[in-house]
């Protein structure tokens, strides 16, 4: 199965995915993390003005097989929840990279994006 894995992102190796854009970071999961874990029912994340801590549990993801922890791939400032998860979760599910984000966070340190995967990288981890 061929996943979509886009390159104007980084990701961490618990498949999360992070995408700079206009001095923010909007983070979320993976096509093949939604792939994995199934129709997704429930997601819990922070709230705005939350300190979020690179490679931090930030919440829980739930699916009719699984219930998994989210981890920050970087360090920063919850500026941004998707509230819309809360009433449509599979979003996640139907648009991984779109609409199905997660969170926005003011980057505490922009290095933190060069310690992540590569897009090849990551595509190497998932084949």
């Amino acid at each position: 199965m061929s996943f979509t894995v886009p390159d104007d992102c980084r990701y961490l190796d618990s498949h999360e995915w992070a995408r700079q854009q206009n001095g923010t970071v909007r983070i979320g999961i993976t096509d093949f993390a939604q792939d994995e874990l199934g129709d997704v029912v429930f997601v819990e994340l922070p709230r705005e003005g939350d300190e979020l801590e690179q490679g931090a549990e930030f919440g829980v993801i739930e699916s009719i097989k699984a219930v998994s922890d989210l981890y920050a791939p970087v360090s920063g400032t919850v500026t941004a929840t998707n509230e819309t998860l809360i009433d449509d979760p599979e979003l996640v599910n139907d648009d991984p990279f779109g609409d199905g984000w997660m969170l926005e966070v003011d980057l505490d340190d922009e290095s933190e994006l060069d310690e992540l995967l590569s897009p090849e990288e990551y595509r190497e981890q998932i084949e």
